[in-house]
């Protein structure tokens, strides 16, 4: 039986202008962003007949997920057969962009667009406590829950601790987890979009505020105002459109155990590795192959663990890979983040990444283009684990 990812194409994308804050409220980027990604695939709202986001809209507030997929579609002018919402379990991020695949496959749809909405920086300018776990509310519920009584009331706390479990058992160094954030750094001031533009040197990193121990300010991602959408079209309609069309080549999942407080090993892992596993093991390709990557980045370490579950590096060698910037660079070995990723771009919760995959497919990239870049491994999450592997012709 033919994979459902292989009857799948992706035609079109979008991203709205991004601010820290913008002036345009989120149903007007969600409109930017996806009016441009329908454009894009040489289609016109009334082609959609899908339509998936993730997560659904959030009650309670904070700009995490402010327009519903009813909104967005009424505002665009679509008439979806089948709509779907990404959960925060599961594969997490990627989860509907992996409903999209399944909808197209399945014959619900002939053309789903995607889309993915922040308004966090403007939550936070109207209030600072919108996007803390616990600010004024008395109980804090899910995820949050089971790190939250031992006093690690940020992520950052949870993900420093890998970090620092991570050093103590390879004899990494803060030097080289820096190397990330600088090279996001390089190559968004390369990308028109991505919100911190400024030079960033080694020197730099190791001279800011930690945050957490191990984790300084340049190791965490930063909330933005923002859309970024894709359309995800099948196979035999693709051929058609405008665009060269970019193929699904293979996809990976994993369910997380963190979001119920199951933590696994010796936290130098997580369980993208089964990602990576269901990932590599639906296609020919291997990590040789790849022409760039763009590795989920929520905090820099993220990255170390997701590298190594896709199988990039064997485990404990990717610092020692990413040390002194030149392997990962746009002309290195294996180019990664190469838009600016969520640390210097801004956090689109992995869909930038996404996107930027297919601008690097697609040869759009400008002064940050990889040269003759031919497909990209996409990874996504820091709870749920979902993965892509795209390619072209």
């Amino acid at each position: 039986m033919e994979l459902p990812e292989k009857l799948c194409r992706i035609t079109g994308i979008g991203q709205s202008e991004v601010g820290r804050p913008s002036p345009k409220n989120a149903l007007e980027l969600t409109i930017d962003a996806c009016t441009e990604a329908i454009a894009d695939a040489g289609l016109r709202p009334e082609d959609i007949d899908g339509v998936a986001n993730y997560p659904m809209k959030s009650l309670e507030g904070g700009g995490i997920s402010p327009v519903s997929v009813g909104e967005a579609q009424f505002a665009l002018g679509i008439d979806a057969t089948w709509v779907g919402s990404g959960t925060h379990e599961g594969p997490g991020h990627m989860a509907a962009i992996f409903a999209a695949v399944m909808a197209v496959a399945t014959g619900l749809c002939r053309h789903v667009l995607v889309f993915r909405s922040v308004a966090q920086a403007q939550a936070r300018l109207a209030s600072r406590e919108s996007t803390l776990l616990t600010g004024r509310r008395e109980r804090v519920d899910g995820n949050n829950a089971f790190t939250v009584p031992y006093h690690a009331y940020s992520p950052a706390n949870l993900w420093a601790m890998y970090a620092q479990a991570y050093f103590d058992k390879y004899g990494a160094t803060e030097a080289q987890l820096g190397w990330i954030a600088v090279n996001g750094r390089r190559n968004a001031m390369k990308n028109p979009n991505a919100i911190y533009r400024t030079p960033l040197t080694i020197e730099d990193y190791l001279a800011a505020r930690m945050i957490s121990t191990p984790l300084r300010l340049f190791d965490c991602d930063s909330h933005i105002d923002g859309s970024t959408a894709l359309v995800i079209s099948h196979r035999d309609l693709a051929r058609d459109m405008p665009n060269p069309p970019i193929h699904i080549e293979a996809m990976g999942m994993a369910l997380s155990g963190l979001s119920q407080g199951v933590f696994d090993g010796d936290f130098t892992a997580i369980r993208a590795t089964r990602a990576g596993e269901m990932l590599w093991n639906r296609t020919d390709l291997t990590p040789k192959d790849l022409s760039c990557a763009q590795i989920y980045d929520g905090f820099s370490i993220h990255t170390v663990l997701w590298a190594e579950a896709m199988r990039l590096v064997k485990p404990g060698e990717w610092l020692s890979f990413v040390d002194g910037g030149h392997r990962i660079a746009l002309d290195g070995e294996l180019p990664i983040n190469t838009g600016g990723g969520q640390l210097s771009a801004g956090r689109f919760h992995g869909y930038g990444h996404t996107h930027e995959a297919c601008v690097q497919l697609w040869g759009r990239g400008g002064e940050r283009q990889v040269r003759g870049a031919r497909s990209s491994l996409v990874c996504n999450g820091g709870y749920g684990y979902g993965a892509l592997l795209l390619r072209t012709d």
